[in-house]
């Protein structure tokens, strides 16, 4: 118990001096990531500890908080299934919630992690409040209090002053700035498929402001769903995952904003999707556009199945077609996705010429599963111009695609549960004619 509240104390002193030194504070170490269920076993904090982040960002679904209930096809309540009649998903209490939040806090990896480095976030849905929600979320803002709360946020900070838990830091003395800026995906969203807005006129207001302020060597912004990649546009009608593409205005609106502030060194971190990869898009802006995806702490895609049949995941994944994805020597498997636990790191080298970015998504033991290495000259708009006409395989949106390409998950999909059906069929056939067969010879017997 003693070791417990001296690491709470010393989490809370770090946390006070690094906020009054951000202008100071050289950055070259962040580690990232989302999707941690309180309920379930972090042994990841130990990798991540290991890697020794200055600042941890936590990119949503820092706790689960909403209430999932099982799968049901039949009866009063049915949660599944084209009779559906009842959400699979329902708020919490604020207790409950905050029961939820002590718990995660109090998780020992992350005690000691907290105790070593700024930890900044937003939030997803989950913690949020309920799965998928947006701006019609009643209790939005009794739960951006909680997270805070959670993030050790002061008191007078004006994230406890305005709607919406979006903010920004900036890190490292001049000519070698990191500034960090967090999206809120979630106070201001409306509907999904609308095509409506993400973020709200006054957090675009904000953006805008940030995006065309001082200059940083590095602009780092974390938003908890996907921007680049939009699997929903190859995944659909089988299922569809939330991300910027679902919203094709915004999106475009976020890419010309970047554009037109003329700011270098920009790329995103995102989470939501409970697997990791990378995502590039060459057409965006004066250079490419990166976002790292690190997704989950605890929760990945493969855990829905067991150990020997998770080949089919991964074979999906690789058969599921992504323009966007970044396929290169570093990708532990074919498809350069990662459907088990994971984090995000980002390492600055500052001393070399020039700066490189290294950046990964790390295992359950830090080892790289998928990464890029990225020159920092790279993503300066005037470097485009050299490059103009080379290579921008990333440039074609998945929904572009030819429709027999863009669907052929779903067409492999249908196609096997056709044949199951017809196997099915056949099968049944057989039995029925061999029992006819057996009745007939009886009766000749």
């Amino acid at each position: 118990m003693e070791r417990l509240v001296a690491a709470v104390l010393a989490a809370g002193v770090l946390q006070v001096l690094l906020a009054t030194a951000d202008d100071h504070y050289l950055l070259s170490r962040i580690a990232f990531g989302s999707c941690a269920n309180q309920s379930a076993t972090q042994p990841i904090w130990d990798a991540i500890n290991k890697f020794d982040p200055q600042v941890f960002i936590w990119l949503g679904d820092n706790i689960y908080g909403d209430i999932r209930r099982p799968f049901k096809f039949l009866g009063k309540e049915r949660t599944i299934g084209p009779w559906k009649n009842a959400p699979r998903f329902i708020p919490s209490s604020s207790s409950e919630m905050l029961s939820r939040y002590n718990s995660a806090k109090n998780v020992p990896g992350y005690l000691r992690l907290r105790a070593k480095a700024k930890v900044v976030g937003t939030w997803d849905d989950h913690d949020y409040g309920l799965n998928d929600a947006g701006k019609e979320l009643s209790a939005k803002t009794t739960n951006q209090r909680l997270l805070l709360d959670f993030l050790d946020e002061p008191q007078d900070s004006p994230r406890r002053k305005q709607a919406g838990v979006y903010t920004s830091y900036t890190f490292g003395p001049p000519g070698k700035q990191v500034k960090i800026i967090l999206l809120d995906t979630r106070y201001h969203r409306d509907p999904l498929s609308s095509d409506g807005s993400v973020l709200g006129d006054s957090q675009w207001s904000w953006l805008g402001k940030e995006l065309r302020g001082p200059p940083s060597a590095i602009t780092i912004i974390g938003s908890s769903i996907q921007v680049i990649s939009n699997l929903s546009g190859t995944t659909g009608p089988l299922f569809y995952m939330e991300s910027w593409g679902r919203f094709p205005k915004e999106r475009d609106r976020l890419f010309k904003l970047i554009n037109d502030s003329k700011r270098d060194g920009v790329f995103f971190i995102s989470g939501d999707v409970h697997f990791g990869e990378i995502a590039r898009y060459d057409c965006a802006a004066g250079y490419p556009l990166y976002d790292i995806t690190s997704s989950g702490l605890t929760q990945a895609v493969e855990k829905v199945l067991p150990s020997p049949l998770r080949f089919i995941v991964r074979f999906l994944a690789w058969f599921t077609p992504s323009t966007m994805r970044v396929k290169n020597q570093n990708c532990r498997y074919r498809s350069c996705t990662y459907g088990e636990p994971n984090f995000g790191a980002i390492q600055i080298d500052w001393d070399e010429s020039p700066v490189n970015l290294k950046i990964q998504v790390r295992d359950i033991n830090g080892l790289p599963v998928t990464g890029v290495d990225i020159s920092l000259s790279e993503l300066q708009a005037w470097n485009r111009t050299i490059k103009a006409g080379q290579d921008q395989r990333h440039c074609t949106l998945e929904v572009k695609l030819p429709w027999i390409v863009r669907y052929r998950l779903a067409i492999l999909v249908y196609s096997v549960l056709a044949l199951l059906l017809l196997a099915l069929v056949g099968l049944i056939c057989a039995v029925t004619l061999a029992c006819r067969v057996c009745l007939r010879k009886r009766k000749t017997d």
